[in-house]
């Protein structure tokens, strides 16, 4: 069958609900998901988010695994994490989240495991191949389909391990009215704290803000909370609540890369020679910070499902996106939880005198960029990316080839770079510029536009 290819990225599938995520679509995923689980007794877990489409497409995708020969096993509503850990706690063959993450309330998707496995990149590509070849084995017996509320356990695994000297912290938790905000409440409630919730009611139409809280405009209601109420902290969580925002009591962003300095002092507290991996967007201060406070620190490719492969490789106990994905093997289970990643934040909050701001302040101050977005034709956007690295690489610069191309300027070691990377999930070229002051930042900005712009109009034929 024809299917959209635009849907099939590098960690997931994802696309708007009623226009490419269409009953025929979803039945045929889940006849090609059941089928690479191989022959055999198999079983998938499957939950979804509150969006409004999320029922019909799970009727569809649950109807192709059970006829692959699958038995279902429904989780029901819940957020992602709330399925990793069904995934790592009960034995499946496989489990599939259906989940828009933070994108519109028109658009779902599936993020996918084959037991505890991401089913990412190569894997998603084989699928979508299986599928528009036909290759869809329906079994001579169907599976069945059975229901398992695991919140309890949930909440039971999220609280497990804490020890919080007071519980008395202020703070504002908004759930954006995705599908994280009663769970995350129920867990810290059972632990003794008093959030003030924002948001935390699930709503698939997301009816207050976009639930993405890597965008600053998404945090001015949880900003102007914090503020008017003197909290310590601000926390937001995306759609499906597998990544966190903060902002200080200030009222002031601490983006993943910051979040992640505090997590990793912690962590190395008590495990000195830990590694801690990062990816190719973090400021260079957080990489120093973690070798100052004897950590192995590692700069890896962006991507969820890649950096928990890559966790399992090096054996680290933590890892950090600056989208706010945060990995905890330290404790925990090794995947991305928001409502885990809270609890850890507001345990170092209630071990410490001094404020978020304070236990950050010793950071060598940069001028840093959001993540710019840059549209590139899909079809030359890597190309473009190899230009780049090629040009920066015969000017002699030092360059980081992981994940786009990450060009050092400046002395050694100095936290002055510039990043292109081409997008995993559209026609898009990410940039981000660091340097120690706003005119240095602004002349690495300047450079490496201009050969970005010369490459792709170059390359735009």
């Amino acid at each position: 069958m024809q299917v959209p290819r635009s849907i099939f990225r590098e960690y997931d599938i994802r696309g708007v609900a009623d226009r490419d995520l269409t009953d025929d679509v979803a039945r045929a995923i889940g006849l090609g998901f059941g089928a690479t689980l191989g022959d055999g007794p198999r079983s998938v877990l499957v939950a979804r988010d509150c969006r409004l489409s999320g029922d019909r497409i799970f009727a569809a995708l649950t109807d192709g695994l059970r006829a692959s020969g699958c038995d279902v096993v429904d989780l029901g509503i819940g957020p992602t994490p709330y399925l990793y850990n069904g995934a790592y706690e009960v034995e499946a063959s496989g489990a599939i989240m259906i989940t828009g993450s933070h994108n519109p309330g028109n658009e779902n998707g599936f993020k996918m495991m084959r037991g505890r496995a991401s089913f990412y990149g190569e894997a998603i590509q084989k699928l979508r191949a299986r599928i528009e070849a036909d290759d869809l084995p329906m079994a001579q017996t169907r599976g069945g389909i059975s229901s398992l509320d695991r919140k309890s356990a949930y909440v039971a695994a999220l609280t497990r391990g804490f020890q919080f000297p007071r519980t008395n912290m202020r703070f504002v938790l908004d759930a954006g009215n995705g599908a994280g905000g009663p769970l995350a409440l129920e867990a810290m409630r059972a632990l003794g704290l008093n959030p003030d919730p924002l948001f935390c009611d699930m709503d698939g139409t997301f009816p207050n803000h976009h639930p993405d809280p890597t965008v600053e405009k998404n945090l001015e209601a949880l900003v102007a909370r914090v503020r008017e109420t003197g909290a310590d902290v601000g926390l937001a969580f995306d759609g499906d609540a597998d990544r966190l925002g903060a902002v200080d009591a200030q009222g002031n962003v601490i983006w993943g890369d910051k979040l992640l300095v505090l997590f990793a002092r912690q962590v190395l507290a008590t495990h000195p020679g830990a590694a801690v991996l990062g990816e190719v967007k973090c400021s260079q201060t957080l990489y120093d910070d973690i070798a100052k406070h004897g950590g192995r620190p590692i700069v890896w490719k962006t991507g969820h499902s890649l950096i928990k492969a890559k966790m399992k490789e090096e054996h680290a106990l933590l890892a950090g996106e600056m989208s706010g994905h945060l990995f905890f093997a330290d404790r925990y289970y090794g995947y991305d939880d928001a409502l885990y990643a809270a609890l850890r934040l507001l345990e170092i909050i209630a071990t410490e005198t001094r404020t978020v701001a304070e236990l950050l302040a010793d950071l060598p101050h940069t001028v840093t960029t959001p993540e710019l977005r840059v549209d590139c034709p899909d079809a030359i956007k890597f190309d473009v990316v190899r230009e780049v690295t090629e040009h920066f690489q015969n000017a002699g610069r030092a360059v980081v080839t992981i994940d786009g191309a990450r060009v050092a300027f400046g002395a050694p070691g100095e936290p002055c770079w510039g990043l292109v990377r081409a997008s995993n999930t559209g026609p898009v070229l990410v940039l981000r510029f660091e340097a120690p002051t706003a005119e240095q930042c602004q002349a690495i900005r300047e450079e490496v536009e201009a050969v970005v712009r010369h490459a792709r109009n170059r390359l735009d034929v």
